[in-house]
């Protein structure tokens, strides 16, 4: 079990009664503390939890990660990515299968109204889970979250537990912070039920979100397989639903949720492309685009590429594998790959290849047409050229006069592209 350590008063507060709770079996407890680099305190914050770590005979894992300034994103959200990377990554070295996270009812509440103001929907406002299970079978809990802060501050008197306070928690410059000093005293002053009343709303909230995905996996019943879902299937449900089972399926596939605009137009775009059109909807460093009329997510095209071989089994591409496999009397003859100067490429339009004796010369785009391979996936396959002769091209062939004959030695291509 691991347990993010900032070493602030929720963390000390929650590694103390985790500590208390499991006495017994104390040894199988890791703290894991994240160092941003964003505070000058921050290796005071570090020497500060290796010193609680030591008074608790707790190990102590320290990540150092790196916050990057991206345009349009706030350091917050950058930090909080890099956050949670950085625990997983410590949560495994360490063989934890738990990470307890100290979030409370206020941070709770304050989520929510974070997330209304920023027009989300049942998704965003039911906030931060109890309790989920990541792609890697890592359960994260938030054991505190219906614990208010005033409770909190209590048990950490009373025992007399030392923390330490970042200072950034004062910069109203921060959405959040403007919240907690200017607002929520405001709102707790009308409603004294704050912020349990708030934190109550997330899980409704969290129950129609549920309640949507049902319905969502139900109009998606049999046009998901899984990875695509059928675009007439799609086509078919009202506009609502049709959003609805949009937003599962990219979720399902791992994309973060779009906003109701950009929501609505991907989902006109998808639903009335022509069979034979070019789409492309960009999203979250993905694309979706169609193929057999049904909805794919795949990583972007690579850019074009180039690589010269020296004779290795595999050459590792940014997007993919390519395996030059040993065989006897099929792909590219051996000879011939030792004599030229053999280099691997992107397409760049007007290959053309002669996959038998009898046939002519062909237009590489239209054999790849004809093979049903997706646009996108066309533009990441890898080409060998002897020289400046295209000689074979994964999944389409090898040109007539570089294939091996019967008894000769060659290399067979195996493409395998990274999803």
């Amino acid at each position: 079990m691991a347990v993010a350590l900032s070493g602030g008063r929720d963390s000390v507060a929650l590694l103390h009664a985790t500590l208390a709770q499991a006495s017994a079996r104390a040894h199988d407890i890791v703290a894991v503390h994240v160092h941003h680099g964003l505070s000058m305190s921050a290796d005071a914050w570090v020497r500060f939890c290796k010193d609680l770590c030591c008074e608790c005979s707790v190990p102590l894992i320290v990540r150092r990660v790196d916050v990057a300034r991206k345009p349009r994103k706030s350091v917050e959200a950058e930090a909080r990515h890099v956050r949670y990377a950085a625990l997983a990554d410590a949560a495994a070295s360490a063989g934890a299968d738990v990470v307890l996270l100290a979030h409370h009812q206020d941070d709770q509440a304050e989520t929510v109204l974070l997330q209304l103001l920023r027009g989300a929907g049942p998704q965003g406002l039911a906030a931060m889970p109890e309790a989920r299970t990541d792609a890697m079978g890592v359960k994260w809990l938030r054991p505190l979250i219906d614990v208010p802060r005033t409770a909190i501050d209590a048990y950490v008197h009373e025992r007399h537990l030392a923390w330490v306070d970042d200072d950034s928690n004062a910069d109203v410059r921060y959405m959040r912070n403007a919240l907690r000093k200017r607002v929520v005293p405001a709102l707790a002053s009308i409603a004294p039920g704050y912020p349990g009343t708030v934190a109550r709303a997330a899980a409704h909230q969290a129950e129609a979100a549920h309640l949507a995905d049902d319905l969502a996996s139900l109009d998606a019943a049999d046009s998901f397989d899984g990875a695509t879902l059928s675009r007439t299937a799609l086509a078919r449900l009202p506009a609502h639903r049709a959003r609805n089972v949009l937003r599962w399926f990219l979720r399902e596939r791992g994309l973060s949720p779009p906003s109701s605009a950009r929501l609505a137009a991907m989902c006109e775009q998808l639903r009335d492309a022509r069979i034979d059109a070019r789409t492309c909807v960009r999203h979250a460093g993905a694309e979706i685009g169609i193929h057999r009329n049904r909805i794919v997510v795949h990583a972007p095209p690579p850019a074009s590429f180039a690589y010269d071989w020296s004779g290795e089994a595999v050459i590792a591409l940014p997007h993919g594998v390519l395996r030059f496999d040993r065989s006897i009397g099929s792909g590219i003859k051996a000879a011939l790959l030792r004599s030229e100067r053999v280099v691997i490429r992107s397409r760049r339009g007007g290959e053309r290849i002669q996959l038998a004796a009898n046939r002519p010369r062909q237009a590489l785009k239209s054999l790849l047409q004809q093979a049903d391979i997706p646009t996108w996936t066309r533009m990441g396959l890898p080409l060998v050229f002897c020289g400046d002769v295209l000689a074979g091209v994964p999944q389409i062939g090898i040109d007539t006069h570089f294939a091996a004959s019967a008894g000769e030695d060659g290399f067979e291509l195996q493409w395998d592209e990274r999803a």
